[in-house]
């Protein structure tokens, strides 16, 4: 019997240690089981932002939103609490500026702290939006973010990119580069990427 085990964590020293497969890690978009996917161009890693609100923050789900990121398969590359300055809301918001609703806005999203974060991933920007739900809580499906936890649409906990050109722009608005990790390529994401 001890035999068997020696040889067991001999073979595990020589082949390193078992990752799980990638369809634990990681939801394909295309239907496809992992297997069949090979790698290359819809395989691009993305970055998305994504920031809990003043709302999210006083009621202590930050951790809950890091937890659902994290089980997904996707990498926190930054991660930052601040108290959002008015210049970054009005540039970060500036497709609202002529809704009736923006002076409100700009109000909530200052009146406490806001934690933004860098998340990394494969199609992690159309991911993350289904993670987080429909803007209207009373919209947003059980199971995301704001199904869960959103009480009203004005306080909605949640912020994700809605593009990859919108989360290009929103990652330098709230982040310089030198506050991003840069993983290297074989080191985190080895174990997602399929066969």
């Amino acid at each position: 019997m001890g035999g068997l085990f020696w040889r067991s964590a001999l073979r595990g020293l020589r082949c390193g240690p078992r990752a799980p497969g990638p369809s634990l890690l990681v939801r394909h978009s295309s239907g496809l089981p992992p297997s069949a996917l090979k790698r290359g161009p819809s395989w691009t890693r993305e970055r998305t932002l994504v920031a809990v609100k003043p709302d999210g923050v006083q009621r202590r789900l930050v951790g809950d939103v890091i937890q659902r990121f994290e089980r997904r398969g996707f990498t926190l590359v930054g991660m930052k609490m601040l108290q959002a300055p008015e210049s970054v809301l009005a540039e970060h918001y500036q497709d609202l500026r002529r809704k009736p609703f923006y002076p409100a806005l700009i109000r909530y999203m200052s009146s406490g702290p806001v934690v933004a974060m860098v998340w990394e991933g494969y199609n992690v920007v159309r991911a993350s939006r289904a993670m987080i739900g429909h803007t209207d809580s009373a919209e947003a499906a059980p199971g995301t973010i704001r199904g869960d936890f959103s009480v009203h649409i004005s306080r909605n906990v949640i912020h994700a990119s809605d593009s990859v050109e919108g989360a290009q722009r929103e990652i330098q608005l709230w982040f310089q580069s030198s506050e991003l990790v840069s993983w290297a390529d074989g080191a985190q994401h080895s174990s997602i990427h399929p066969a």
